[in-house]
């Protein structure tokens, strides 16, 4: 059985020097969600990272983002356009937010 794909997302401005100790243990903490990790998206300017993040997890189409920690996110937390799209998983602490499911409106 093949496990749904994750993308490893962080900031280099906030993982510093332990990047490269940080991206292995990513791989083994999506499998511990029960994902794959596909690829990890290393990203520096604040300002934009996280459309950035929302725009790659739309062309790739992946169910879930795993990230070292909330730091890694603007106010310390997902922002709800990432949430309308896929789970958040956390290494530290291990938490996952899920997606978001908006109703759709009665016609």
């Amino acid at each position: 059985m093949t496990r749904p794909s994750a993308l490893g997302y962080l900031r280099r401005d906030i993982a510093g020097i332990h990047q490269t100790a940080i991206e292995p243990r990513m791989r083994s903490a999506a499998g511990n969600f029960g994902y794959s990790l596909i690829k990890t998206l290393a990203l520096s300017d604040p300002d934009t990272a996280e459309n950035v993040l929302i725009a790659l997890v739309s062309t790739l189409g992946v169910p879930a983002v795993l990230v070292p920690s909330v730091e890694h996110f603007e106010g310390g937390r997902p922002p709800e356009p990432l949430l309308s799209l896929v789970d958040v998983l956390v290494m530290e602490p291990k938490t996952k937010f899920d997606r978001i499911k908006f109703k759709q409106a009665a016609s």
